[in-house]
């Protein structure tokens, strides 16, 4: 039996439906907060299971039986780590037997805002003694939605990357990932550096955008400073712009930028290109 966390958010709900098309039903269970958000997996034979990373006994009960694990890192920013490890207890106590784990590139080396959470993560899991796989998702084309709507919709963006490179890919490419390593063998122990086969930059998306769209795109690339300030008078909640120019300043450093063979691998075929979102986005 896999148990899937976070089985309604965007990653989550993509690796159930690939695990559906490999597996039967009644071996899927999605664990989430608010059950009845995945009444449309229940209908479908899916056991849906209340799993709320600040209830602890939720979590024992949500991953009773299960053989493996997906965790999939919790969306509070601040909070990730004493959230995990209720879920890596829980695993422990339900004698998990393979726990998988989606982390952040280079967790446990790289200076990336977020990498501290994921490395504090990483650390607990290998304490914890259960055999795991952890897979280190780079960037999702997805985080850039918004900002290929609003470049469509106005002709240019704004940034502060300079030329830093992105290797990301799809959350269905990661998603296919996490799949791949819950129905396969021989992945306990490993740590797969996920990440798109081709880097790009904001010039980059630009052209892409300008190709979807038919006009021409600007990205126009500012100090840190004043792309805080532009986000801000554009009415962004002060933490949501510290957290993006800090980003930008970690693309500009080149963090996000190492590709790899892994994803690749893992999925038996090519990531998906950013301009393949960008079309599907601004098309």
């Amino acid at each position: 039996m896999i148990v899937v966390t976070g089985a309604t958010g965007h990653l989550g709900k993509l690796v159930v439906e690939g695990l559906l098309e490999k597996l039967p039903a009644d071996q899927v269970v999605a664990a989430v907060r608010t059950p009845e958000k995945a009444a449309g997996l229940a209908e479908r034979g899916v056991e849906v299971r209340r799993a709320d990373y600040t209830d602890p006994e939720s979590l024992v009960t949500a991953l009773k039986g299960a053989d493996k694990v997906l965790l999939v890192s919790s969306s509070e920013v601040g909070r990730r780590a004493a959230q995990h490890q209720a879920v890596i207890e829980a695993a422990k106590e339900a004698g998990v037997r393979h726990l998988v784990y989606t982390s952040a590139p280079q967790a446990t080396t790289s200076k990336l805002v977020l990498a501290p959470e994921h490395k504090a993560t990483e650390e607990l899991i290998e304490a914890s003694g259960l055999a795991a796989t952890i897979l280190r998702n780079n960037w999702y084309n997805e985080n850039y939605a918004d900002t290929i709507k609003q470049a469509a919709a106005t002709g240019s963006f704004v940034g502060s990357a300079g030329a830093g490179r992105v290797a990301s890919a799809t959350r269905a490419d990661y998603a296919a990932a996490a799949v791949a390593v819950l129905t396969g063998e021989g992945h306990e122990g490993k740590i797969y550096e996920l990440a798109g086969d081709v880097t790009w930059t904001n010039a980059d998306l630009a052209a892409e955008i300008g190709k979807a769209t038919g006009r021409e795109i600007t990205y126009i690339d500012l100090p840190a400073d004043e792309h805080a300030k532009v986000l801000t008078q554009a009415g962004l909640p002060e933490p949501l712009v510290g957290f993006l120019v800090a980003i930008d300043g970690d693309i500009k450093d080149g963090l996000l930028a190492e590709t790899t063979g892994d994803l690749r691998t893992l999925i038996g075929r090519p990531s998906t290109p950013i301009g393949v979102t960008v079309a599907e986005i601004a098309g």
